[in-house]
């Protein structure tokens, strides 16, 4: 079975001393019968003790706290992560009794937080593209397999067209995006027809085949089906996500999920570094290596950015 090393290493440096920064972390992988954490070490500047809860949607999620003055604050995860195989989906029922299942007030309301599409002005027009792929007589999975291939034929994968505060109109204006874009978009129009539905973050990792966003942070969708539970489709290489797929989050949208966030009293001015590293062997934990993204918190215009969306920004353009 793969086993992926996987190092995330985000790195502020700030232009004079900042104090009392707190931070929150999403960085600890899923774990189930498919994904086995073997070991992974979160090392962050000055060692503070790192307090672990589960969130609303069961992510493991951490909180620390810096008090005293610091100059930059840099926070890494060294993982390691076997993945192994899943069956290959069975399809017993007809089609029509897993759409009634799915359409049951049991599932509508159990899962309520993963039904409710957002408001669009082009929801017609993403109704009309919809009613012509997902059919009644066949089986949810298939459907929404097709649109995920539609999502991958009409739209172009295209790295800075889009922001994390682009809305689903832009982008079915835009027909291009990146990963987020695609989770988002197959997001919406699975949840048209009442499919729950959720958004996952995590890693593709690198195969023997070229896959879009494959070595960096990665987005895709899951589906609930009554005879699989979640399943995961990912729109931007128009297949199910499998063993190249490390799970890190998941929540109805990106800002569920949002790897690293925090605030601190301090200088406006800072740079921030961020570097995914992938291998099949253990890390030396001194081994340097490049940021694959770097952002500055001063604009062009010499106008301090918004830190947070500049990290969100950042991410988005990793995928």
């Amino acid at each position: 079975m793969p086993v992926f090393y996987i190092r995330h290493r985000t790195h502020y440096r700030y232009s004079s001393f900042v104090i009392d920064a707190v931070s929150e972390i999403k960085l600890y992988p899923l774990e189930d019968e498919f994904q086995k954490v073997i070991e992974q070490q979160i090392n962050v500047t000055q060692q503070p003790v790192i307090h672990t809860l589960s969130d609303y949607f069961g992510n493991t999620t951490g909180f620390f706290s810096l008090i005293v003055p610091h100059e930059e604050l840099w926070i890494e995860s060294l993982l390691a992560v076997e993945m192994l195989p899943k069956p290959e989906l069975q399809r017993n029922s007809k089609p029509g009794e897993v759409w009634d299942k799915i359409q049951s007030d049991q599932v509508q309301f159990g899962f309520h937080d993963y039904v409710k599409a957002e408001q669009a002005t082009c929801e017609l027009d993403l109704k009309r593209a919809v009613g012509e792929i997902m059919k009644k007589d066949k089986h949810p999975l298939d459907s929404i397999l097709a649109l995920s291939e539609y999502i991958y034929k009409n739209f172009t994968y295209e790295k800075g067209v889009t922001t994390v505060e682009t809305n689903i109109d832009e982008i079915w204006k835009l027909k291009a995006g990146v990963c987020q874009d695609f989770a988002h978009l197959l997001l919406f129009m699975v949840r048209l027809m009442g499919v729950p539905s959720r958004y996952v973050s995590g890693y593709i990792c690198p195969g023997s085949s070229t896959w879009r966003g494959e070595g960096a942070t990665h987005a895709w969708a899951e589906v609930w089906l009554p005879e699989a539970g979640w399943v995961g489709i990912d729109p931007t290489n128009k297949c199910m996500a499998g063993e190249r797929h490390v799970r890190v989050a998941t929540g109805r949208n990106f800002s569920d999920c949002t790897p690293v966030k925090g605030t601190y009293k301090g200088a406006l001015k800072h740079t921030l570094e961020v570097t995914v590293k992938f291998s099949t062997i253990s890390f030396d934990e001194a081994e340097a290596i490049d940021p694959v993204f770097i952002s500055k918190s001063e604009g062009e215009d010499g106008v301090p950015k918004n830190s947070y969306l500049a990290y969100l920004q950042m991410q988005q353009q990793q995928q």
